[in-house]
């Protein structure tokens, strides 16, 4: 199965196109008022039609409520629901079948412990996306540059595929994917000039370096 390649955070029309013409497999769009790739839906609606049937688009809610999972549905048309918070097993479970759409699970990571709730998510959800545990007294779970020691999945046993994420750049997304053995990677701060402003140029040079390890681990 080939690799895939997730740019994640995505916010204006110019850095999605890059985004799809480099290649991503999948794009992500952020529904959460604390980080600064938040969109609004109506941003959300003009994206998702640039991106629909180039690139599965991801929606990522953190603790969302049904009302607002069911706006987001309605303007993006989703291919995948990623739950990025707190979200209980039972919860993941409902809205999948709430909204019927496939859903991916972020599961923090810090230590080998953090993954002892990883079979009950397995259970449920339809992909899972190891990311870094933000440092306590962060106002959001994600995007924030932080890298986890990889190690802690190089013996994971799971049938369901899974993505890394946290802290991934050009530089070191060759090390997570010999380490994880991940079907894919998704990253956010590792293409911007800054929080929330994508890099055209960071974009492409992810995604040439995530091909060119796919490449090298297929051989």
């Amino acid at each position: 199965m080939s690799l895939l390649v997730k740019i994640c955070g995505l916010s204006t029309r110019e850095t999605l196109e890059v985004a799809l013409e480099a290649g991503a497999d999948m794009v992500g769009f952020v529904f959460f008022s604390p980080s600064p790739r938040h969109l609004s839906l109506a941003t959300a609606r003009e994206l998702g039609r640039q991106a629909k049937g180039r690139a599965a688009k991801v929606a990522l809610t953190v603790d969302a409520d049904d009302a607002t999972l069911e706006n987001i549905a309605e303007t993006l048309q989703p291919d995948l629901l990623q739950l990025h918070g707190k979200e209980t097993i039972a919860r993941v479970r409902d809205i999948k079948q709430k909204f019927g759409l496939p859903v991916m699970k972020v599961i923090a990571v810090e230590t080998s412990a953090d993954l002892a709730a990883l079979p009950g998510y397995a259970s449920v959800a339809d992909r899972i996306l190891f990311d870094a545990r933000a440092p306590k007294g962060a106002t959001r779970p994600g995007g924030l540059g932080t890298v986890f020691d990889w190690h802690v999945l190089e013996k994971l046993d799971l049938q369901l595929p899974f993505m890394v994420s946290g802290g991934l750049s050009a530089d070191n997304v060759a090390d997570a994917i010999r380490v994880t053995r991940a079907g894919g990677v998704d990253v956010s701060s590792g293409v911007e000039s800054a929080p929330g402003v994508k890099d055209a140029e960071l974009i492409r040079h992810f995604i040439r370096a995530a091909r060119a390890t796919e490449q090298l681990m297929v051989r």
